[in-house]
This record gives structure tokens, C-alpha cells and sequence, in this order.
């Protein structure tokens, strides 16, 4: 495939492409050079270098009279593809929710694998109300997608502003993680006993997206806005009905994921042993050798043999009772 073929999937064919390639090759010119180049008459050639203009392919300047063309760095239309892409890629969520209510018909996407879980988990993220309704069970998520996978889901959440109202049962978590907080923008309340919320699932706009166990291992996203109203209104219900989670301790200075921070235990490596009883019974009961040794040296020299010339009774005092054990 050639240059024109390929510059053509991208809407540079025809004219464009004629003139778009004069403009290149001759960097900055005339109009009617570039035409001349281009094999178009000049008055057809300043029609079609207006669209190249708004394309942001080249600029137009007037010069002594005159009127030049000036092409743009090539790489700049890379980065113009790469910008629409990105905005198109902002706007979708949005526009297939027209597109769909327009065809009055739900969308169900079904996805199996730790990857399609993933992707139905950041899916989650293109909430435009910004508010979650989630029931989360605690242990399926910390094995699929994965503590680390979740901690950068949370950041990403916090970032971009949205709120986390959560369901979730006391006997599926496993971890003192994830609490009521403002620091992770989440309410947290636990279901009425008896009641165990085994799968994952998440309302937000007029989606859907329910994460099964690690055992079944899929997960899929319902665009419906009754069915989303229904699963809302059911959620709403429980919501009354359960009971408030802990809040996230002020101080000390807690984990960003809501984790305890780690007390250290007097036998934490750095710090001395504690005693044992051995050893506590040769300091205080027994004696060592070298103090065996002066003992005995102080019995057959007499008082005050154990102190030093010029000394006094006081030091050899000090000196035996730090020689014993």
C-alpha cells in the first residue's frame, strides 16, 4: 500500500492529497507554485488548501502582496490523531448511551477471564454521575483481579472524583481494608446478618456490571436503564437496612488503602532479646569465673585487697558488684 492509498483511510485523497504532497515537497511557496506542483488550477487549489488549513496541515500567510504556503511539521498530524482519539475515547461512554436508548434495546457484554474482569472493572470508571452503588464481596476481589489491581482501580476512582456507597458482608471480608472514609471518597455498610453477598456488582448511569467468583471467573456490563433502575431501587432497600461501617481511624497515619499500620513488637529484629530465664538467674544467683577469682584473691589478701593503689573502698565496691554475672 502507497502513500495515497494510505493517507486516503485517514480523509487525505484526492485534491488534498495532491496539494497536501506539493506543499511537503516544497516546505514554503506561493500559492500558484504549489497549485503549478499540485497540477490544479490555482482557484480550485485555494478551495482545497482551506480544508488542508482547517486540518491543521498547513497555514497560509500573506506575504508583500503575495499569499505562501506553508506546510506543518508532519509529526504535529500524529498528534492531532492522537488528540481526536483521546476525545473520542472521553466521549463514548456518552455517545453509545444515546446510541443505544435511541435503538430502545439493552446491550449485555459478556466477557470470562481475569482480563475481561478487568476491563469490566475500569468500565465502572466512565460513571458520569460520579457516585457508585457497589456490592462488593471483599474475598473474590482480592484474588481476581487482585489486591494490587484494586489498590490502582481506588486511585483511579479518588482521581477522578467519584463516590463509593458499598454493600458488603462481614463474613466475606477477609482483610481491615477498604473503610468508610473521605480520604477514598467511600460509605461503607454492612448487610444484616444472614444475608452474604457472594458477587460483585456495580450501578452507575443506566449500566449494570456484575464480577462473579474466581471459581466462575466472568464478568459482564448491562446497558439498560430499567433494568439499572430496578437493581438501584433493590440496592437503595438494603442500603436501609444495614449497618454502618468503621471510618478510617484519623491517627496514627494509615495506609491510602484503609490498611492498619504495622505496631512493632519488642522481639521486632533491631532491638535487643528480652532476657531469658537462664541468663536471668547467671546475673542475679550466679558468678563467673573472674569474679570467683577475685573473691577468692580478697579472702587471702585481706580487706580492701581488691582496690587499687591510691584508690579507695568505694571503687573496689563498684568494681565487684560490675564483675558479678
Amino acid at each position: 500500500m502507497d502513500m495515497e492509498e494510505k493517507l486516503a483511510k485517514i480523509g487525505i485523497s484526492g485534491k488534498l492529497f495532491k496539494l497536501y504532497l506539493a506543499a511537503v515537497e516544497l516546505g514554503e511557496a506561493p500559492v500558484q507554485e504549489v497549485a503549478a506542483r499540485a497540477g490544479l488550477a490555482r482557484t480550485t487549489a485555494y478551495d482545497v488548501l482551506e480544508r488542508l488549513e482547517q486540518e491543521e496541515l498547513i497555514r497560509i500567510e500573506a506575504r508583500a502582496g503575495r499569499r505562501y504556503v506553508v506546510a506543518e511539521d508532519p509529526v504535529g498530524m500524529l498528534q492531532r490523531l492522537e488528540l481526536k482519539k483521546q476525545v473520542i475515547g472521553d466521549l463514548m461512554p456518552q455517545i453509545r448511551s444515546l446510541y443505544n436508548r435511541s435503538k430502545g434495546k439493552p446491550q449485555i457484554r459478556f466477557y470470562e477471564g481475569e482480563d475481561g474482569i478487568q476491563t469490566v472493572l475500569w468500565d465502572t470508571l466512565t460513571c458520569q454521575s460520579k457516585t457508585l452503588c457497589g456490592i462488593l464481596c471483599m474475598g473474590e476481589l482480592i484474588e481476581t483481579p487482585g489486591l494490587k489491581e484494586m489498590d490502582v482501580y481506588i486511585d483511579e476512582r479518588v482521581r477522578r472524583g467519584i463516590t463509593l456507597k458499598v454493600l458488603r458482608s462481614r463474613d466475606k471480608d477477609v482483610e481491615q481494608i477498604w473503610p468508610t472514609g473521605p480520604a477514598q471518597l467511600r460509605d461503607l455498610r454492612y448487610a444484616p446478618e444472614g444475608i452474604t453477598l457472594g458477587v460483585t456488582q456495580y450501578v452507575y448511569d443506566d449500566k449494570v456490571a456484575i464480577i462473579s467468583s474466581k471459581r466462575e471467573n466472568y464478568a459482564l456490563v448491562i446497558e439498560s436503564e430499567d433494568f439499572a433502575r430496578l437493581q438501584l431501587a433493590m440496592f437503595d432497600t438494603l442500603w436501609s437496612l444495614s449497618t454502618p461501617g468503621a471510618t478510617a481511624p484519623d491517627a496514627p497515619a494509615a495506609d491510602p488503602h484503609g490498611r492498619k499500620p504495622r505496631v512493632r513488637s519488642p522481639r521486632d529484629p533491631g532491638e535487643s532479646p528480652a532476657p531469658t530465664a537462664a541468663g536471668a538467674g547467671a546475673k542475679t544467683g550466679g558468678k563467673s569465673k573472674g569474679s570467683k577469682a577475685r573473691d577468692s584473691n580478697a579472702a587471702a589478701n585481706g580487706p580492701g585487697a581488691d582496690t587499687p593503689a591510691g584508690g579507695n573502698g568505694g571503687t573496689g565496691r563498684r568494681r565487684g558488684r560490675a564483675g558479678a554475672g
